[in-house]
């Protein structure tokens, strides 16, 4: 008999970014394992749980932190986007804000991930969409028999991920979020989102100026700044 899988929000210290642990028994996944190493060692031993692989919604420092030393120490693979690739160093200055270590140069690589469906642990499917704009690689993952959704930096609460760092694209962003509104979830699908509360899909629809349908086009490019859809009522960011 198939154990029903558990999802949990964590919040690891110093208190910043939603990190998702899922268990199904005792194996376990982590999404965007943020914070110190160490803390996440002492969870799962406390629990019990045997850590079958990492997935990042993107590679922003404060979302893999942890990532590379917990794929080393357990020797499990941990999944990035490789447009992602070049942000894992970058983000170093973040985590020196935060007074966590930086990740070393021979940091353990990722494994790199794609679009598709998987089976991340014993009868639990997720679906990968890929979700660019906050980052080259963003990613969302979907879990369809559960009504989860995790979205990272995508889109949150009352807004969207900023996209004035490196790779960030804003017209992606807005073709990114017209694909996960067009997914046509149902309002009661739960979504994590990697900063802030979470929601959702119903919440995002009543509360989320960004989140609307490609009908709304005037409504969407007063609040997508130089989106540059081509429709006539775009702003551009020098205006």
């Amino acid at each position: 008999m198939t154990t029903k899988p558990q999802f949990e929000v964590i919040r690891m210290q110093p208190e910043n970014t939603n990190s998702v642990l899922v268990s199904c028994g005792t194996d376990c996944v982590i999404f965007d394992p943020w914070g110190h190493v160490d803390a996440w060692q002492e969870l799962l031993n406390a629990r019990h749980l045997h850590l079958v692989a990492i997935y990042a919604t993107h590679g922003h420092s404060d979302h893999i932190s942890a990532a590379p030393q917990l794929a080393a120490a357990y020797n499990v693979p941990w999944y990035l986007n490789p447009r992602d690739n070049d942000l894992i160093l970058w983000g170093n200055p973040i985590l020196d804000m935060f007074q966590l270590p930086n990740i070393p140069a021979d940091y353990t690589r990722p494994t790199p991930l794609g679009a598709g469906t998987v089976k991340i642990l014993d009868g639990l499917d997720m679906n990968i969409i890929e979700t660019a704009g906050h980052s080259a690689g963003g990613m969302t993952y979907h879990f369809p028999d559960y009504g989860i959704l995790i979205t990272g930096d995508t889109i949150f609460r009352d807004g969207v991920g900023r996209c004035d760092l490196p790779t960030g694209d804003v017209k992606q962003l807005r073709t990114s979020i017209d694909k996960i509104y067009d997914m046509n979830l149902p309002n009661e699908t739960y979504v994590v989102h990697g900063h802030g509360l979470d929601s959702t899909i119903g919440i995002l629809k009543e509360s989320n100026p960004y989140f609307v349908p490609k009908s709304a086009c005037r409504t969407k490019c007063e609040v997508f700044h130089g989106c540059g859809c081509g429709c006539g009522h775009c702003h551009d960011d020098d205006d």
